[in-house]
């Protein structure tokens, strides 16, 4: 994967701290930031909200960024992010210095395509990777077609196709992916009731079952009342 060069974004050295700070910085529609590493002390900055977020939007979890720090422009790999659970806007990224053809080790998410065989049933057992690759070289996502994968197959690690230069840190024998059975409507009514007869939930009669039981019922009640009434036309 070639490195794409990216618009460099205008940083500014950040020197208020604490929450109030950071609120007020993220008012202004701007993200409090963080960049380690390179042998230099933490640069604590404030970026451009919007710029920011759609660079981690277009380039993934491990968004490769161009920073512009006093005139120094510092390539920047995205390490964490914070955002707002409800909102999603940006409250903090941590970036980590990285220089062109350095190894660095990331953890890049496997994207599955394609449809298994009908009775398939795809368990994803990791969703991720770990990977040492060139920081300019870093996959987005690593692609893995299931289709028509049938019943019993098992995927590992060693069977992904990895970019150039890249090199799996994982167990070869690592499992991604198992395709398993798909349950049935009634395998899986089974399996709710014996879960709910071992957490002691007792069900309410539905409807059906309530109306077929009264029925039951009535027809009981008619055979009884059809012997009590031959009965005493035979003791008249």
């Amino acid at each position: 994967m070639p490195e794409t060069k990216t618009e460099t974004i205008k940083a500014e050295t950040r020197t208020e701290f604490g929450k109030g700070a950071a609120r007020r910085i993220r008012r202004s529609d701007k993200v409090p930031a963080v960049v380690y590493g390179a042998g230099n002390e933490p640069s604590h900055l404030t970026l451009p909200g919007h710029a920011v977020m759609m660079a981690i939007k277009n380039g993934g979890s491990n968004a490769l960024l161009y920073l512009d720090i006093e005139g120094k422009e510092v390539l920047a790999l995205t390490k964490q992010v914070q955002a707002d659970p409800i909102k999603g806007f940006l409250e903090h990224v941590d970036f980590v210095e990285v220089k062109r053809g350095q190894k660095v080790t990331v953890d890049v998410p496997v994207q599955l395509t394609g449809e298994p065989h009908p009775d398939a049933l795809v368990v994803t057992e990791n969703a991720t990777v770990s990977l040492e690759a060139e920081a300019t070289n870093i996959p987005e996502f690593i692609e893995l077609s299931i289709e028509g994968v049938e019943v019993g197959t098992l995927i590992q690690a060693s069977e992904l196709q990895l970019p150039s230069g890249a090199l799996l840190l994982d167990d070869d024998e690592m499992l991604i992916v198992n395709v398993t059975h798909a349950p049935t409507a009634e395998e899986l009514e089974e399996e709710l009731e014996e879960a709910e007869a071992e957490a002691g939930i007792e069900r309410d009669e539905s409807d059906e079952e309530a109306a077929e039981a009264e029925s039951e019922g009535d027809s009981g009640s008619d055979s009884d009342g059809e012997g009590d009434s031959e009965g005493s036309s035979e003791e008249e």
